[in-house]
């Protein structure tokens, strides 16, 4: 089934910022996944949640979708973003 890692990402430095996009994109397609919203404009619809910048990423499965978040192609890319902006992270299931 497929799986989404929704990101909801709070940029504190643009510049090294800019290092981790450039390092994690590569990574995503080694594991079959892609980009659906990345850093795109939004509004709340409901409720009280205000994100800052979102990104979605489709992945075959949720094993497929977990072994990126924790290869070791994209551990240099996740430390930056760490590094970079704090950040919140789901994996959900799609239909």
């Amino acid at each position: 089934m497929t799986a989404y890692i929704i990101l909801d990402i709070e940029v504190t430095d643009p510049v090294g910022y800019e290092n981790y996009k450039n390092l994690a994109t590569p990574t995503v397609a080694l594991y079959g996944g892609q980009y659906i919203v990345r850093g795109g404009k939004h509004e709340t619809a409901e409720g009280e949640w205000i994100p800052n910048r979102l990104a979605v990423l489709q992945f075959e499965n949720v094993e497929r979708a977990k072994a990126w978040l924790n290869s070791r192609e994209y551990a240099e890319a996740k430390a930056l973003r760490h590094k970079y902006a704090k950040s919140k992270a789901v994996i959900v299931e799609g239909v």
